[in-house]
């Protein structure tokens, strides 16, 4: 699998969601569920802190530039912090293959 951050300008891209993958919110929180083939992957799912959160939520809609200006605004970090954060989330949902370029 292609590391996002393997090379290529990696924030004009808008990745979209994997219709694979459902998100529920539970008590405040919101998580990641893989489907796989009828079944819910039980073994892979993934409960968002409020970053992975927003990002989530903005994939498939704004740029990864996008993302990470809102990521900056919303929640007070510094632009390396924030693409470091956002690289590693995309890599790990790319890995999962819960999101596509």
């Amino acid at each position: 699998m292609r590391s996002a951050s393997a090379g290529e300008d990696i924030w004009e891209k808008v990745f979209r969601k994997s219709a694979n993958v459902v998100s529920r919110n539970i008590a405040g929180e919101l998580f990641l569920v893989p489907i796989r083939g009828n079944l819910a992957d039980m073994q892979h799912i993934f409960a968002l802190n409020a970053v992975a959160e927003y990002i989530w939520q903005e994939l498939g809609e704004k740029s990864l530039n996008d993302i990470r200006n809102g990521v900056m605004a919303n929640f007070e970090v510094e632009k390396e912090q924030a693409e470091a954060d956002i690289r590693d989330f995309i890599d790990e949902l790319l890995r999962e293959n819960l999101i596509a370029p």
